[in-house]
């Protein structure tokens, strides 16, 4: 276990005992959000992962990250900085997947990081749902893979830049790889949300407009323009914070004279909205690319 010498803050009522025993944070929404069978899950994920498009031409030869950094949003618990897991380890229906305890020990000793408890984790979902798939996309090189989640909290601008300052020269590193955890637009009154743009035609035109308004500015790679996006519009996508944070990384790593470009690759709504009574959630799927 990852024992700090300074002050340890944990989120959370509970957290994990101080044992000679590994901590794992258990695959706590498998059986409900998503299979609890590795078997089946496997299958899943080699059929959903057999139908994704290729934007890119074949590869003469890859460098295979080793550390994947995971930020998620905070849904569950008021977190105005970032904050590190109690565990050393993420259980998954497939295999465990071991946290970087040399990575968070440099991160902890910022001084920038939380601790949240055992009981945070499990209760959160968007680190976790990334998990199957950083499995299976990794399973060739699970022996050498270790992972870094990182739960991002409600941010304020110079935050998003200070931790973006903070992970700029991980994002440089090509033996690691940022997966940034985020839905899109949350519309529909259960989310007190229904910005409707009426020029647009239905609902669902009027929401894809706007998403696909901030996903153009994402692509962009200017997290002010970003901002003032949200600030308009207050697009709920939930992620945002997250996103705002690899944006800051962007900037920092551009001036350096690195080249990058952000696509993104699909987008989808969970139903399409016609009347004020519907709801739906949007998501997109993107990629950075480092040149």
């Amino acid at each position: 276990m990852f024992i700090s010498t300074g002050h340890l803050t944990k989120i959370g009522s509970s957290g994990a005992k101080m044992s000679n025993r590994t901590v794992c944070r258990e695959a706590s929404h498998a059986g409900s959000w998503y299979t609890a069978s590795g078997s089946q899950l496997n299958t899943q994920l080699e059929g959903w992962l057999s139908q994704a498009q290729s934007t890119v031409s074949p590869a003469r030869a890859i460098i295979a990250p080793r550390r994947v950094f995971i930020l998620g949003p905070s849904h569950h618990v008021p977190l105005s900085r970032c904050a590190l897991s109690s565990a050393e380890v993420y259980k998954t229906p497939l295999y465990d997947l071991r946290i970087d305890q040399e990575v968070y020990a440099d991160l902890w000793k910022t001084g920038m990081f939380e601790r949240m408890s055992l009981q945070t984790d499990e209760e959160e979902h968007s680190i976790e749902m990334h998990l199957p798939y950083t499995a299976k996309a990794m399973e060739s090189h699970k022996d050498e893979l270790s992972i870094v989640p990182v739960l991002v909290g409600a941010l304020s601008e110079s935050k998003e830049q200070d931790y973006g300052k903070l992970l700029f020269r991980y994002l440089a590193d090509p033996s690691n790889l940022f997966i940034i955890s985020s839905d899109f637009c949350h519309w529909g009154q259960r989310f007190r949300y229904t910005y409707y743009d009426e020029a647009q035609g239905e609902i669902h035109r009027s929401i894809e407009h706007l998403d696909k308004m901030g996903m153009g500015i994402i692509e962009t790679l200017d997290p002010m323009s970003f901002i003032n996006y949200l600030k308009k519009y207050h697009n709920t996508i939930c992620g945002r914070h997250p996103i705002g944070v690899l944006l800051n990384a962007v900037s920092e790593l551009r001036k350096s004279g690195t080249e990058m470009n952000f696509s993104f690759l699909n987008y989808a709504q969970s139903s399409q909205c016609r009347n004020w009574q519907d709801s739906s959630v949007s998501y997109a799927a993107g990629a950075l690319l480092v040149h």
